[in-house]
Order: C-alpha cells, then structure tokens, then sequence
C-alpha cells in the first residue's frame, strides 16, 4: 500500500480545539451570531445553567434498554507504535448493547480525572448518559458495530451514536486510539496525546486499523464479553476515524460495511474496496480540498457507496460535540471561522438527529437486509443532508 505523508488538515486542528473549548461557560457575540439555538435549545441550555441539574445526552430512539461496559485490552502481539518504552498495545473500549432491563446508574460522559486531563476542568463528568453501567446484556448475539474517533478526540464524543444503535439492537464498541489523545485506564492512570502532537497521519490509519482488527478477534472470540454475530460487522468512524473505518474494510475479510463521517482519506486502497461504503461529510460540496480528498478515493469504492453532505453543517457535526456546545457554550474569543468550520450553524438535537438515522439506514440496510428511502433519494424529513454522488 502506498501511502503519502501530508500535514494534519486545518479542519482536524479547527475540531480538536474546539472540543478541548466546551467547557468554557459563555458563548461569544461571533460564535452566537453563527449558531443562534432556537427555543427549545435555549430553554434546555437556561434550565441546566439555572437548576445545576446534571445535562443529559439526547435520549436514544430504539426500543431497547442500553447497557454500558469498558473493557482493558492488552494486545501481546505488538509493542506500542507511538511510545515502543511503554510495552505492549493497549487499548481502552466502551461497550454499549442492549440490555435486559433499564437501571438507575447511568454512566457519567467521563470520569473528573479524565475531563480534567481533557479540559482542565470537570464539568464533562456531570453530564450523563442513558446507559445503565454494568447492565446484563439482552439474550441473543447481534450485529457489531465498532466506532472509531477522530484524532485527537476521546471515544467518548461518539457517546450518543453508540447509545442510539445499541438500543435499535446493536452491539457497539467505541475504541480509543492510545496516545493519540487523553485515555484514562484502570487505576486512575491517563496516558495524554502528547507522544502524537505531530504525528505522520499517513501512519496513523494503518495502524488503527491493526487496532481494530484486533479489538474484533478479542469480540468475536470465546471470551467475548458480548454475544455478537461474526457474520455482520460494520466500522464507523469520525474524521480519521473515518478514513480508518474504510481502510479496515479494505483489510479485513470478517468486516461487512464501513461509514466515514467527515474523514480525509490519508492513502491509496490497494486494489480498490468492494463492500458498502457511506460517506458523510459536512462542506464538502463547497470547499476545494476537502472535496477532491473524497472525489480521489470515490473511484476506489467500487461497491455500493453513498456520498452525502450536510451544508450547514460542521465538522463536529457527527459527534456529540455539538450538543455539549450548546450546553456549555464556547470560550471567549473563538474565531467565526473556526466555529463554522467545526459546527457550521447547526445545533445539537438536529445534528444528533440525521447522524443517528443515516448512519442508522445504512448499517440497518448492510447488516440486517432492511431498505431505507433514506439512501435512496433525499428526505423532506432532514431536508439539511444533499446528495452528492450515488
């Protein structure tokens, strides 16, 4: 496989300074200007500031109870690649699945330690999910979903999507990517993304994708902590996620479909991909690079593939960031062209929304034969989201 160096993509840097901002406590005159939240965003954003009571995630839509799990993976097969010192690869991972019954624990978006490490502040810690930590899992295997986040972003910012497929019946794991962004393992030990400051991107892919072929020996093997059906995977992922996504597709036989949410591809796929492919993107109409990055790999997709795109939209429109924003607000001083770059003018519910029920068509159509008019043509349901190429 051929692969090109190249520097890290203003938008990655626009995301990732964006999302280490959220907790910032007002939203400055520009930024308001270019995202005004309608009433019930207000009203939500104006309760929680004036009640202290815990922020939520927008609650999943399926009809299944959610359960919530992490898992510490030591893969003895190889030495870490960013940081050799460190030993052998490890890995954190968030499980959501359905689950036999709802419960009153639900899991915190992340640990005090861990916001801290990723905002200097704590307040993602008060914000809660709808998965019941520890839940039992619901009787039969199910398809299986990985999720793969973007860099410099922690597993969690991919929270709500998760939480939506596990309760339409899915088995999700979300994975991060150590040393590329702050992890917290068992113990209260957090490894930062310093190693990976300013890493080859082109080296990046590749090995994400070795960690999530082997995140799915460890899922479908006979300690899987999950009933899942090895005969129906898909990988999503957000910005390189993305990109990681396809390129497992590429790389591994036992993976079914791939969704790349407004990832730069960093490579060639040899010999071209086969298998579905979505692609979800946010400006890619519009601006030059990011749409001849996509149009250069269009021709290596050569199954069925989907190019969609969400002009009003941002980068970290696919991600839970959006919503935090409202809720927290941006600091004082982010540039406009930053706050478009990375949320466009759409707000949390509406972007929590269309990801949720494209990246939903999609995986429902390639992982359990279900047809959606969603992939086929556009929607007056979510008139935001244009189709690019078929």
């Amino acid at each position: 496989m051929m692969w090109k160096s190249r520097k890290t993509p203003r938008r990655s840097v626009v995301a990732a300074a964006l999302l280490t901002a959220l907790a910032a406590p007002q939203i400055p005159a520009a930024a308001a200007a270019a995202r005004t939240p309608g009433p019930a965003v207000a009203a939500a954003a104006s309760e929680h500031a004036k009640t202290g009571a815990p922020a939520r995630l927008p609650a999943p839509t399926g009809k299944e109870p959610v359960g919530t799990k992490t898992l510490h993976l030591v893969d003895t097969s190889r030495p870490d690649p960013w940081k050799p010192a460190a030993g052998k690869r490890e890995l954190m991972v968030t499980l959501w699945y359905p689950a036999r019954h709802q419960g009153d624990l639900n899991a915190p978006y992340m640990s005090k330690q861990l916001s801290k490490a990723w905002l200097g502040k704590e307040e993602l810690a008060g914000v809660r999910t709808n998965a019941t930590v520890g839940a039992r899992p619901a009787g039969k295997a199910r398809p299986l979903v990985v999720l793969s986040p973007g860099f410099g972003m922690s597993r969690a910012s991919l929270t709500g999507l998760g939480e939506e497929l596990a309760s339409r019946g899915y088995a999700v794991a979300a994975v991060d990517h150590t040393y590329e962004a702050p992890v917290e393992f068992p113990g209260g030990r957090v490894e930062t993304g310093e190693t990976c400051r300013k890493p080859d991107l082109s080296a990046v892919v590749p090995n994400r994708s070795k960690d999530i072929r082997f995140l799915l020996d460890q899922l479908t093997g006979p300690r899987s902590p999950l009933a899942v059906d090895a005969r129906r995977i898909a990988v999503a992922g957000h910005s390189i996620g993305g990109a990681s996504a396809v390129q497992v597709l590429h790389d591994d036989p036992r993976v079914d479909a791939a969704v790349n949410l407004d990832g730069n591809f960093f490579g060639e796929l040899t010999g071209g991909v086969h298998k579905p492919v979505l692609l979800m993107g946010a400006q890619r109409g519009a601006l030059a690079e990011p749409k001849a990055n996509w149009e250069q790999t269009w021709k290596q997709l050569t199954g069925w593939k989907r190019w969609l795109d969400v002009p009003e939209g941002g980068h970290m429109t696919f991600t839970d960031a959006p919503w935090l924003a409202d809720q927290f607000g941006l600091p004082e001083g982010t540039p406009p062209d930053d706050v478009k770059a990375g949320y466009g003018t759409l707000h949390g519910p509406r972007s929590t929304a269309l990801t949720r029920a494209y990246v939903g068509a999609f995986l429902d159509r390639y992982l359990r034969g279900t047809p959606s008019p969603l992939l086929d043509r556009p929607s007056p349901a979510y008139p935001e989201v244009t189709f690019l190429k078929k």
